[in-house]
């Protein structure tokens, strides 16, 4: 059986009754954390870029956007999920290395939205999304991840497959819509050598692309039955090596959402492992800059080939140093939203620190890699003697998990912009959202 038969399958029969009750739970968590973001993230510059493009382009008043007002349900998508992507602190899932909220969720609203559909649906149409992407995220990883952002191409079939269930298409359909996601699945990591703003049109294109699909779909518009697997598809042409298996394995007997990852600093993950170890560290003592001789970091070449840049020219460049964020961690002890600003930036200590970061590939890193991003730290100080850290796991895995209560506060933290009842109001519609008829009322509250 085709592969997008069998997801279909899987998609089509899914119902909100069958879902565990941790997972109902667990879900809710990766909305709020989702809200979390994409309110922070919406008055940055490329955001509001891309809001007035939005706005531009006009539409029907269908759903809400985070950055205000309304527009179609295809620029909410566009909108709000590029606006979840820039401060850095949206959920990733290892295996597949793939940001699923960004992309699965502003299809999920949108649409939910504009056909007033339940928190029940909502809950559901996230499972299933999360379930596609990243089972075929694994599949191509890591390989497919040197040249293509997955969380922009394997989201893409995430954001379709979700809206599929939304929308209530039928096997048939289905397939087609997943077709139709992967041949517009796109999004190449060269933005990262000049710090371009692709990146947030990255998550917003492959929500709208995912939707557009969807609805395609709906109308029985045909798309490839072997986008996957077919000699000219996907997993053919956009990775070195794939494994077809993970697609199906234990389909419908787990749920790959449970998997997913945490951020509580604002960067990229792969320098969190390093991060992690290095505010404890600051914790225990306070180190500055003229002790130090230098540090040696040892990891998977895949961080290095991300985050190896000594010269970071930018705030958000920086997000993608990993001499830049070990050097912050260490000397300050935090690595929050607030603390990537221009005053680190060119703290001359931190510069100054980071030119003595070696970063080091190391084969039992690699090795583990993906199931496990761990490094090893050592920070050698010039009096002789030297301390090492290791982890295999930054906080936020399910490894090493951050709570309910600690994804509460990260958005209340980061909805600064929402009153104080307004966002209390918003956290109970949220976590309770199984009792919510439509989500028009959660979506109204974020502008209060």
């Amino acid at each position: 059986m085709e592969l997008s038969r069998r997801l279909a399958q899987y998609i089509s029969t899914l119902s909100y009754e069958q879902l565990p009750k941790h997972v109902i739970e667990f879900t809710k968590l990766c909305l709020l954390d989702y809200f979390a973001s994409a309110i922070a993230g919406k008055d940055k510059k490329p955001i509001q870029m891309i809001d007035q493009f939005a706005k531009e382009m006009g539409g029907y008043e269908q759903a809400t956007t985070v950055t205000g007002g309304k527009t179609s349900v295809m620029n909410a998508a566009f909108v709000n999920g590029a606006a979840s992507h820039i401060v850095e602190l949206d959920d990733i899932h290892k295996g597949s290395i793939i940001h699923a909220a960004t992309v699965v969720i502003p299809a999920v609203l949108a649409v939910a939205e504009w056909k007033q559909l339940s928190g029940k649906e909502v809950i559901t149409a996230v499972v299933v999304g999360y379930e596609v992407c990243y089972r075929i995220g694994e599949a191509v990883s890591p390989s497919h991840y040197y040249f293509w952002h997955n969380t922009a191409t394997c989201g893409t079939f995430g954001a379709a497959a979700a809206v599929a269930k939304l929308l209530n298409l039928t096997e048939e359909q289905i397939v087609h819509a997943l077709g139709n996601a992967g041949t517009q699945a796109a999004g190449l990591w060269e933005f990262i050598e000049d710090g371009a703003m692709t990146k947030q049109l990255h998550p917003g294109k492959a929500a709208m692309n995912g939707l557009i699909s969807a609805m395609l779909g709906k109308k029985n518009f045909t798309g490839a039955t072997k986008i996957l697997e077919g000699n000219r598809g996907f997993f053919h042409a956009m990775s070195e090596q794939f494994d077809v298996t993970k697609v199906t394995d234990k389909l419908g007997e787990r749920y790959k959402i449970i998997e997913n990852s945490f951020k509580i600093h604002a960067s990229c993950r792969h320098t969190h492992h390093v991060m992690d170890e290095m505010i404890e560290l600051a914790k225990e003592r306070k180190f500055q800059e003229r002790e130090i001789d230098h540090i040696v970091v040892r990891t998977y070449q895949v961080a290095i080939n991300i985050t190896d840049n000594d010269k970071p020219m930018t705030v958000y460049a920086a997000k993608f140093s990993l001499q830049f964020c070990t050097a912050l961690a260490l000397l300050t002890g935090r690595g929050g939203l607030d603390d990537f600003n221009e005053g680190t930036l060119w703290d001359h200590d931190i510069r100054a620190l980071m030119k003595r970061v070696e970063l080091i590939s190391d084969e039992t890193f690699n090795d583990a890699y993906p199931d496990k991003w761990g490094a090893a730290v050592t920070v050698y100080l010039k009096k002789g003697d030297s301390i090492t850290r290791k982890t295999d796991y930054p906080k936020g895995d399910p490894e090493k998990p951050v709570t309910s209560d600690e994804l509460v506060m990260k958005f209340k933290n980061l909805a600064k912009t929402m009153s104080d009842v307004a966002r209390d109001r918003f956290v109970n519609d949220v976590l309770t959202l199984e009792r919510q008829k439509n989500i028009h009322k959660l979506m109204k509250t974020i502008h209060e």
